[in-house]
């Protein structure tokens, strides 16, 4: 529920760490405060939200004296800006092109065993009885954990790549829709379904559910945006299969993920060189791929 009308009369007192304020068709609600409220400040909205573990109470605050952030128009340069390659291989979460890679914290791969069995016996109670209610919430409280967890996981994430210093940051415009969609389905002459490659992809549906980088990518933006920073979308394609140093398509197997350059005698990472393909992409060095060459055509679509 959300009071977009709401004013400091609402609240009637305060004592110690609770505060008794008075909502429209509520009447006076006790709330344990987190952090007093700051002098000068004006209340501007209430927001109450139910969740497994209680009630929340999220109250806007406003303050004139602050000045609005107007972030300077930054001009990406080698130097300020950074590449970043979303990566669900092993325990590696980002690649940056700065050649350092993040680990990821998989908070439902981990606690997936205790959900089981949480889930497992509840599923053996009788529908409707307070066993199984109980253990319904208990599966609730579960859940919740895990989606803080990637939450708190994120917003360090996040805050450990802005604290780099670089004002421009280069990440996948992933259409993740499109990643987790299931596959179409085969069906043969006789009315039988057919292998349609689903039981692998099913897999990888639940790590980039897991992942969540469309949440990361818009906490990254918001705490880039409050350092002076950008996070900018570079569409992918092709970003992790053409070598950054030579126009030449090396990883064309996502099994593939090192190369070792005979000409170079240098070892290529995939998803370092992803990272810095997407910074050439922001930066305009290297352009935008529509469509690879096929088989014996070096000719590029851009």
């Amino acid at each position: 529920m959300t009071f977009a009308t709401a004013n400091y009369d609402w609240i009637k007192l305060v004592r110690k760490k609770w505060m008794y304020v008075r909502l429209a068709k509520l009447g006076v609600v006790k709330v344990r405060m987190h952090r007093p409220i700051p002098d000068g400040y004006k209340i501007k909205q209430i927001s109450v939200t139910r969740k497994v573990d209680g009630w929340f109470m999220q109250i806007m605050l406003e303050d004139l004296s602050v000045p609005e952030l107007t972030p300077d128009q930054v001009i990406p340069t080698w130097e300020n800006s950074i590449g970043l390659d979303a990566v669900l291989n092993e325990d590696v979460y980002l690649a940056t092109s700065d050649g350092e890679k993040l680990p990821s914290l998989k908070p439902l791969r981990k606690n997936q065993a205790k959900l089981d069995r949480i889930s497992k016996k509840k599923n053996a109670r009788k529908r409707g009885s307070r066993r199984r209610r109980k253990l319904a919430k208990r599966e609730a409280k579960q859940h919740g954990k895990i989606a803080r967890y990637r939450k708190d996981f994120q917003y360090k994430t996040a805050h450990k790549i802005v604290i780099t210093g670089k004002k421009v940051i280069f990440h996948e415009d992933l259409n993740l829709r499109g990643l987790t969609k299931r596959n179409k389905a085969k069906q043969a002459d006789d009315g039988t379904f057919l292998p349609n490659g689903q039981s692998p992809k099913s897999g990888m549906n639940k790590s980039w559910i897991d992942a969540a980088f469309g949440n990361f990518f818009k906490t990254l933006d918001y705490i880039a945006l409050k350092a002076g920073a950008v996070a900018i979308a570079k569409q992918p394609a092709y970003s992790s299969q053409v070598l950054c140093y030579r126009n030449e398509l090396v990883f064309t197997d996502c099994s593939i993920r090192e190369y070792f350059d005979v000409q170079e005698a240098l070892m290529v990472d995939r998803d370092i060189n992803a990272a810095i393909n997407l910074k050439r992409l922001g930066l305009d060095i290297f352009p935008s791929i529509k469509r690879a060459p096929w088989e014996g055509d070096r000719s590029w679509n851009y």
